[in-house]
């Protein structure tokens, strides 16, 4: 059981690193000049080859969570309501990296929906998802 939490460990942390870097990108394609086709392209490139990798990351990442939960039946039975919050936050987490994909995909189109500023906003999001799933894993709090 050890080796399996350590490697979704493992995964989860760099799953979270393209869930960080990536909207990261998106400020810099939302503050490309318009004549900067060159920079664009490449940033695009970047976007493109991150959201493909870290969604390869996010299916082991997955794969063995709910290897633990139902296989050592972590977080089951009575008093395991973080368990529940930190389900409800992953749920979050697997709607926030489509969300990346749709804004990708806006930016492939030539289409932003945003602004940078808007951006900067929308990447604070799972750093306060991951600081509520370590203290519910942690803490335990219910």
């Amino acid at each position: 059981m050890l080796w399996i939490k350590a490697l979704h460990i493992v995964f989860v942390a760099s799953w979270f690193a393209g869930l960080f870097y990536l909207p990261r990108i998106f400020v810099n394609l939302a503050m490309v000049p318009a004549g900067s086709v060159a920079e664009h392209t490449r940033l695009l490139l970047m976007a493109r080859k991150l959201y493909r990798f870290m969604t390869i990351l996010a299916v082991p990442a997955l794969a063995l969570g709910l290897w633990l939960w139902m296989g050592y039946r972590i977080g089951m039975g009575p008093g395991n309501g973080w368990m529940h919050a930190k389900l409800l936050i992953v749920v979050l987490l697997l709607g926030y990296h489509h969300w990346c994909g749709r804004l990708l995909r806006g930016f492939e189109s030539g289409r932003p929906a945003r602004g940078h500023v808007w951006f900067r906003w929308f990447n604070e999001a799972p750093v306060l998802l991951l600081l509520a799933a370590v203290i519910l894993v942690v803490v335990k709090p219910f």
